[in-house]
């Protein structure tokens, strides 16, 4: 029976990704067309789950003309989705290359505020949604002024419900929803630092502190992430390190969602912790390779995995 996957993403947005010739102060940019897309945490990793022919169920926010734009978007990549509508906007982001410099630069906004009413009715609805998930994803940043003790009650929901929680975030929102303790977290050098009250970690105190959290039972399997270096998986078990493949960096934007779908898409079939740590990788790099917003083509990711599992 195959396993059934949600992911949630409460400040999603729309990308909004162009080029100009070069990026200067004081002077009227004539920006190429833009191109629309969906964006935030969740709603990528049901985007790029896509990709890779794994099924998944999309909870997120959906409020005014930006929300219903991504409602519209992500029904034309043929996706399951269950908005929540809220009365304000959905908030946008934009990137723009400046194809002088091939630099990108990514403007990020920071949504709307959800009110304690709002999110008291998200978390009497998401037990709701069938089929109740075996893995369920919460992935990107909270909206402003929300309680980083919201995402505690809503893993111990799930955590109740017999679900696998996979976290992706960032600040307070992630060491509060790690203390009910997951099933697999994916901090960067940066968040593991927070989570074990450091200022910062050199490379080889990874190993201790990403220990120390497992085996306080924060987490089963911890994977850091080394952005160009690759990553490390840990479990009580294992530890994994896997070096990135070299390839054309184009866009950063959407790689760390990438690789959790990656990671996700072997989970659910039951895969041992390097083809999970393998495909991550594969499908981190791969979105680098393309421009813009844009997520990874399956060939590209497939090739990539088997260029690093031989």
């Amino acid at each position: 029976m195959d396993k059934t996957i949600l992911t949630i993403t409460l400040n999603p947005s729309v990308d909004k990704s162009s080029s100009v010739q070069s990026v200067v102060p004081e002077k009227k940019l004539r920006c190429n067309s833009p191109i629309y897309e969906p964006g935030g945490g969740g709603v990528n990793v049901s985007r790029a789950l896509k990709r890779l022919g794994v099924v998944s169920d999309i909870f997120f926010t959906s409020g005014g003309r930006t929300g219903r734009l991504l409602e519209k978007l992500l029904k034309g990549e043929e996706l399951n989705i269950f908005p929540f509508h809220i009365t304000s906007e959905t908030r946008e982001n934009f990137i723009v290359l400046d194809i002088f410099t091939n630099k990108q630069y990514r403007f990020g906004f920071p949504g709307e505020e959800l009110t304690q009413e709002q999110q008291k009715e998200i978390l009497s609805i998401l037990p709701t949604v069938n089929p109740c998930p075996d893995f369920v994803v919460i992935s990107g940043s909270l909206p402003p002024g929300t309680n980083p003790n919201f995402l505690r009650r809503l893993v111990n929901i799930y955590k109740a419900m017999g679900t696998k929680v996979i976290i992706d975030t960032s600040g307070e929102a992630l060491k509060t929803a790690v203390e009910e303790g997951v099933f697999l977290l994916k901090p960067n050098i940066g968040e593991l630092a927070f989570l074990v009250g450091k200022e910062k970690l050199e490379e080889n105190d990874i190993d201790q502190a990403a220990r120390l959290i497992i085996s306080q039972g924060k987490a089963e399997i911890m994977v850091v992430s080394l952005g160009s270096q690759g990553a490390v998986l840990f479990s009580e078990s294992e530890k994994i390190k896997i070096t990135a493949p070299v390839v054309e960096v184009k866009s950063t934007v959407g790689a760390g969602d990438s690789m959790v779908a990656g990671m996700v898409s072997v989970l659910v079939k039951g895969g041992d912790c390097k083809e999970v740590l393998s495909m991550g990788i594969a499908c981190g790099s791969a979105t680098t390779m393309t421009q813009g917003t844009g997520l990874f083509t399956k060939e590209n990711a497939q090739h990539l995995f088997y260029e690093i599992w031989k």
